[in-house]
């Protein structure tokens, strides 16, 4: 099913032996555009900290009560390596939190998560370490907040068009599918719409724009979203095919 990355921010977040905070933002790999963690607010529970939590460990959201489940017991998250509010998300820091979860380190396969095509797959070898420390120390950290994004500039292939307003994601393989794009700001009339991530050349972190392949007329005329009605395959074929591009699930 397809989310609202903005929606999914505040819900509850329950372990398996009660709350512990909320939905406070989530990590994402701009290579794989794969959600990595959710950064949970535990600041009444855990003062001074922030607490990681891989999809790995997540259960499906309830949007009618706005509560996550966490597969955790709140002892086992307790205990996990602390990173403190201020700190960036270090690759030897992630190693820390993988060796102690037992999860497997995501880099190595070419799918989005290991060699495994989504989070909840059984995994045959945890966690690789002889493979993870091969390539340990040679990749730059690729982790990035999608709330840093949020505001980014939208630049066509001829111009800016829009700015990025939310991210949906694919909730069963934590994978980004699009960027939601609102262009009332560039365009007179404009509307929101999707732009996939299939079709984001470069984010430009330093300008703090998003480069996507289209041109503003192709985002002009592509059809428009509504965060409050569901995504549709039906929506996602239209989609596509305006801008006759090929579908991920084809």
């Amino acid at each position: 099913m397809l989310r609202s990355i903005d929606e999914l921010m505040g819900y509850s977040l329950d372990a398996e032996d009660g709350p512990i905070g909320k939905c406070l933002n989530f990590l994402f790999d701009d290579l794989k555009w794969t959600i990595r963690y959710m950064v949970a607010d535990t600041h009444k529970w855990l003062p001074g900290r922030h607490v990681l939590i891989s999809p790995i460990s997540l259960g499906e959201p309830d949007p009618a009560h706005k509560v996550f489940p966490v597969k955790l017991t709140k002892e086992k998250i307790k205990n996990s390596p602390p990173l403190e509010t201020d700190m960036p998300v270090s690759s030897e820091y992630e190693k820390r939190l993988r060796k102690y979860y037992g999860y497997p380190y995501y880099r190595l396969g070419n799918t989005s998560w290991d060699y495994q095509a989504h989070p909840d797959s059984p995994y045959s070898s945890l966690p690789r370490m002889e493979e993870e420390e091969r390539v340990q120390g040679k990749e730059p950290n690729h982790l990035r907040s999608v709330n840093e994004v949020k505001g980014y500039n939208i630049h066509a292939t001829d111009g800016r068009i829009g700015d990025v307003e939310d991210f949906i994601v694919e909730d069963k393989t934590w994978i980004i599918r699009y960027a939601a794009v609102d262009t009332r700001k560039w365009l007179p009339g404009g509307k929101k719409v999707l732009v996939s991530t299939d079709w984001i050349n470069v984010i430009r972190w330093e300008k703090k724009d998003v480069v996507v392949d289209l041109t503003k007329d192709a985002v002009r005329n592509s059809p428009e979203y509504d965060p409050g009605t569901p995504i549709t395959r039906e929506y996602e074929s239209r989609l596509f095919d305006f801008h006759g591009r090929p579908a991920y699930w084809r």
